[in-house]
């Protein structure tokens, strides 16, 4: 049996991995230095914001942020100690519980967008180019439906 290496498929989603790295990375640094925030803590804040009511139950937002149900826990109590986020009970199921946005994360939110956009800007847009960018998120949203990832956040296309 001969293995190939050098597949198109496995450089493909390799240059998927190291794209997404290398974004988070930048991105991030530049968000944290222009705001102090974490990319994680603002992706918690921006889902918050889209969704109805501006809140999620616990474990949709662990599944939509790719994280662990405890790995959510522990942001979650970050963020609700810096005021950003609170938890609500859920009536309808006594273990469930809801991630809210506070007003103090939805102005922490409202103050990193333009340092967040114009990294976006800068590191996507500006090599993708406008047209890049719709493609790019099309063909992404059609592999995340595939692999029964997360479900469709509010604001999804």
């Amino acid at each position: 049996m001969h293995l190939d290496v050098h597949d198109g498929r496995i450089t493909a989603f390799g240059m998927l991995l190291e794209a997404h790295a290398g974004l988070v990375a930048v991105v991030g640094r530049e968000l944290e230095a222009a705001t102090e925030l974490s990319i994680g803590w603002f992706e918690i804040l921006i889902r918050l914001a889209r969704s109805p009511g501006q809140r999620l139950r616990m474990s949709e937002l662990a599944s939509q942020a790719a994280l662990s149900t405890s790995g959510l826990t522990r942001l979650v109590d970050r963020m609700e100690e810096a005021k950003l986020i609170s938890r609500a009970a859920c009536s309808s199921d006594r273990r469930g519980a809801f991630a809210v946005l506070t007003h103090a994360g939805l102005a922490a939110l409202e103050a990193a967008l333009p340092a967040h956009l114009d990294s976006l800007e800068r590191h996507m847009v500006a090599p993708l180019g406008a047209e890049g960018v719709e493609r790019l998120t099309a063909m992404l949203e059609v592999l995340r439906d595939h692999a029964g990832g997360c479900p469709r956040s509010v604001g999804d296309r």
